[in-house]
């Protein structure tokens, strides 16, 4: 995992060290992150939170990335300043790095009472899964919604597959491996599938899923997909099975693109999803094939029953 450099269509900005306010670009120009420890600072974050929000033009903010030591703090420092943070679009929750923390240790929270404070919100981006929570019923304004996680808990999953969100126009779920939290069922994604509560979507990425196959196989008869641009079925175990099953079911010709990045097809199959696609104008992503049979460690996980296939991002 890398820090992002632009978010929410701005450039992104590490908030300086002790820096004045006179040196700081306009507060509407950039996506402003915060992040303190070994990679950028010694100071307090405390000092460092509150010379933000003194310095900054807070009502001018439209995102902010919260890095290394940011992503410690509790959501009322922010929801706090809901009433100074009226321009604020998009949030970005716990930007790190594999060598700031591993994926699989980041920590969220209960995001229904950072959406109710910012109802103008339009983009929520958030790495990590560990105690992550979605009981929202509803959010009118929210446009975007990405989880990057090696185990998103499935009743997280399950809350925002079926939360009215009538503007959300992309979705973006890595679900994980159950050794990790993860563990969610195509059953418990059905109202998303079904195409309820999320009449604006255009993108859907069901990605980095042990359960690959089976996505696609109810992928293939899904109401949603009617209405999508784009589809990710990428960084899980996406199989020949799955494959055949996409194949078989509703037209894709539709889409503008279809990533099934980091997969376990065979060439033959990749070869027909090619055929099949790629002369109604779909842009197929194919790039990270698995081939198994030259993993010294495939035998012994074909017992597992997985045939030695792994998602992309865990720990």
């Amino acid at each position: 995992m890398q820090h992002v450099e632009h978010f929410h269509g701005l450039p992104v900005l590490t908030v300086p060290p002790y820096t004045p306010a006179t040196d700081l670009p306009d507060a509407a120009s950039v996506a402003w992150r915060l992040q303190t420890g070994p990679y950028s600072s010694d100071e307090d974050y405390e000092d460092y939170w509150d010379r933000f929000t003194s310095t900054v033009e807070l009502e001018k903010v439209r995102a902010l990335v919260l890095g290394h030591g940011a992503h410690y703090m509790s959501d009322g420092m922010l929801i706090d300043l809901n009433s100074r943070l009226v321009g604020l679009e998009a949030l970005f929750l716990s930007d790190l790095e594999d060598e700031e923390e591993m994926i699989s240790s980041i920590g969220q929270s209960n995001l229904a009472p950072l959406l109710e404070a910012f109802p103008g919100l339009r983009e929520l981006a958030v790495r990590g899964g560990e105690g992550l929570a979605f009981p929202v019923a509803g959010h009118a304004g929210l446009r975007v919604l990405r989880i990057e996680s090696g185990g998103l808990p499935p009743e997280a999953a399950e809350h925002i597959a079926a939360a009215d969100l009538p503007s959300l126009e992309r979705l973006e779920l890595w679900l994980g491996d159950e050794d990790y939290g993860g563990g969610t069922t195509v059953e418990q994604l059905a109202p998303l599938l079904a195409g309820e509560r999320k009449p604006a979507l255009r993108h859907l990425g069901l990605q980095n899923s042990p359960i690959q196959d089976e996505l696609a196989a109810a992928i293939a008869s899904a109401p949603v997909v009617p209405r999508l641009n784009s589809l990710s079925l990428s960084m899980g175990t996406l199989s020949d099975e799955g494959a055949e099953a996409l194949l078989h079911g509703q037209p894709l010709t539709h889409l503008k693109e279809l990533d099934l990045s980091h997969h376990f097809l065979s060439e033959a199959m990749m070869l027909r999803i090619w055929t099949a696609l790629e002369p109604a104008g779909v842009r197929v992503n194919l790039y990270g094939r698995n081939d198994r049979e030259h993993d010294s460690w495939a035998d012994d996980d074909e017992e597992s029953g997985d045939g030695g296939r792994y998602i992309a991002v865990a720990e």
